[in-house]
């Protein structure tokens, strides 16, 4: 379901209260109308406040067992219920997902840059930047994405108005309230800029982050908890944000192929693309379906399994593997389960990687190198993040909640560029 930019109203996050770093593991049928019913009423569910956030995130460790009949030798793995495992048809319009900032919000934001421009950046914390009012509602909105549906959008910062260091700052600022920032690349990047920087080989050379690219981006899981994209100006043409409930997804895949769902719990090779910490091998090892105290975490990235083959010691991708990829795929890029949005510039877009799979569509930009698409990001390591298994720790550094995630690698120092590089 594609949604285009349109005129949205203040969300019920208006009503919500303040909430109280690099080991190995290597290793269907068709929804039923009962199945669309309980998404249907799970997706009208817009209760609002930490008491129903709370409850939402119990139904979201729901685990239903699937007969053995149906999951043949994927007898160890479960259907998914709860907010998480929605469908597209459960959101008829952006603004039952969407905040719009107020006055008084962005007045906020405005007063507390204001009294840290003296500062570095990135040494700035959350007692430096105080935001009375706005501030419990981004921690209710992080609450949200983590606990809730997987995912929110922000509507309304002006940021045509600000300079790049400005909406930089005001976006810094933001994300202290959503957690701790980690690192996105090996230049330690903390608020990464998502950029066609015109790398040699673009988005075709397979060592190249796509982000850094006006190509499309697959399916994918970013190596934080939650990742952050604030819209600073669009593409001439496409770069449509895309996303799905890789909840939703694996239990689609689980009911279809349970074959397949079952080669997804194993371990899967993927690329650190030249990215390597401190003692670790250019690859890395971590199962797309993970299921660790009563939750199900995702860890899902196409382009790295691929990639990840022009190692010799990495073996190549299995023709179940290469199956499991283009089923889950066709699975969350169908009308069923995708949303489809065109960030404009001002709005923000919140994503809990866990239970939630994005992309990107390739893009043409502007001739006129001072109006190319340009997107911050901001990778976070949230307070109340879920616990994971140690296999993410591969990836994640570690798994400990509210540090974990990110990139780190030999000479890293983690710093806030205002211009891609």
């Amino acid at each position: 379901m594609i949604f285009a930019s349109s005129r949205l109203l203040t969300s019920n996050v208006e009503s919500f209260q303040t909430s109280p770093a690099c080991s190995l593991v290597v290793a269907g049928r068709e929804p039923s109308q009962h199945d669309r019913s309980t998404a249907t009423r799970r997706g009208s569910d817009s209760r609002s406040g930490p008491k129903a956030v709370a409850e939402r995130a119990q139904a979201n460790s729901t685990v239903t067992a699937v007969e053995p009949s149906e999951l043949t030798s994927a007898s160890n793995l479960a259907l998914r219920q709860g907010v998480s495992a929605w469908y597209a048809s459960d959101f008829q319009s952006p603004d039952t997902f969407t905040y719009h900032l107020t006055p008084k919000d962005i007045a906020e934001l405005e007063a507390a840059a204001n009294g840290v421009e003296h500062k570095e950046t990135k040494d700035i914390t959350k007692s430096d930047f105080p935001l009375p009012t706005f501030g419990p509602k981004l921690e209710a909105l992080r609450e949200e994405v983590v606990n809730g549906r997987g995912f929110y959008l922000i509507q309304g910062l002006p940021v045509v108005t600000y300079s790049v260091a400005k909406s930089v700052l005001i976006y810094w600022g933001m994300g202290l309230y959503w957690g701790h920032a980690v690192s996105q690349n090996a230049k330690g990047h903390l608020i990464g800029h998502v950029k066609d920087i015109d790398l040699p080989g673009g988005h075709k050379d397979p060592v190249n982050r796509v982000y850094a690219t006006h190509g499309a981006q697959p399916y994918h899981c970013d190596p934080a908890d939650v990742v952050g994209l604030l819209c600073l100006k669009q593409a001439k043409s496409g770069g449509l944000s895309s996303w799905a409930s890789s909840v939703t997804a694996h239990n689609e895949l689980l009911r279809r192929r349970p074959d397949l769902a079952e080669v997804m719990t194993q371990g899967w090779f993927l690329d650190r693309k030249n990215e390597v910490p401190p003692g670790k091998d250019p690859w890395f090892v971590v199962p797309p379906f993970n299921y660790h105290e009563g939750k199900l975490a995702i860890f899902y990235e196409n382009g790295f399994y691929q990639s990840a083959e022009r190692h010799e010691q990495v073996p190549k991708l299995t023709q179940q593997q290469h199956e499991a990829i283009s089923v889950f795929d066709e699975i969350a890029s169908s009308d069923k389960l995708r949303l489809d949005y065109v960030l404009q510039p001002g709005d923000i877009q919140l994503l809990h990687n866990h239970q939630i799979v994005h992309t990107r569509s390739e893009y043409e930009d502007f001739e006129d190198p001072a109006e190319r698409r340009h997107l911050l990001r901001i990778w976070v390591a949230p307070p109340d993040g879920w616990p994971l298994p140690e296999a993410f720790a591969e990836r994640y550094g570690s798994t400990t909640i509210g540090e974990r995630g990110g990139i780190c690698v030999p000479g890293y120092a983690p710093r806030i560029a205002l211009e891609a590089d």
